[in-house]
């Protein structure tokens, strides 16, 4: 009998104390570009594929009229937070203006790599896993605002990417302890 039964082994766990990025976290919706070997171009919200026709805040737009310049980010999928005026907090964008900011600083560290109609969220803190840096660049970011968006002073909070791990959390300034669902 036993051996008709697929074993599940356990996962491999990786080790808390490692290196760590911290970028700011811009309050807009999840966008990404999808550029493959044989040159498709797609656009995506968070959940789903979308078109110029069936879009998210203009993003599908937007990105197919940039469309040869983002073509620079090469074959992948390229995931980016798109905010500005009209989404969510806006962070005092002029009337129209959004941006589309990628979220892999690692990749996009040299700026002069990406699309001129590109951005990246702003990379606060890369070293070991430290708790007091989380709180540290919290406080920051409450008393002299956005990064991302100078002047704008409710910026949402920050993404602590795990290297190690591959995986991220995040932490919000205001009611980091109630689920976003509930957040009114």
């Amino acid at each position: 009998m036993i051996n008709n039964l697929e074993f599940t082994a356990f996962p491999k766990m990786a080790r808390l104390s490692r290196e760590i990025v911290i970028t700011e976290k811009i309050d807009g919706t999840n966008a990404c570009i999808k550029i493959t070997a044989d040159g498709d171009f797609l656009t995506g919200s968070r959940t789903r594929w979308i078109t110029p026709e069936n879009d998210n805040y203009g993003f599908s737009k937007w990105a197919h009229e940039n469309k040869e310049d983002l073509l620079l980010l090469g074959e992948g999928l390229h995931f980016g937070e798109w905010w500005g005026s009209g989404i969510q907090k806006g962070y005092g964008l002029v009337k129209g203006e959004k941006r589309f900011s990628l979220f892999n600083t690692t990749r996009w560290n040299d700026t002069t790599a990406i699309p001129l109609c590109c951005y990246v969220v702003p990379e606060l803190y890369r070293g070991d896993f430290n708790t007091n840096i989380v709180d540290e660049l919290l406080g920051t970011l409450k008393e002299y605002g956005s990064i991302a968006s100078p002047g704008f002073m409710k910026p949402e909070g920050i993404i602590v990417f795990h290297i190690a791990g591959n995986v991220g959390f995040k932490k919000t300034i205001e009611k980091d302890e109630v689920p976003k669902s509930l957040v009114h």
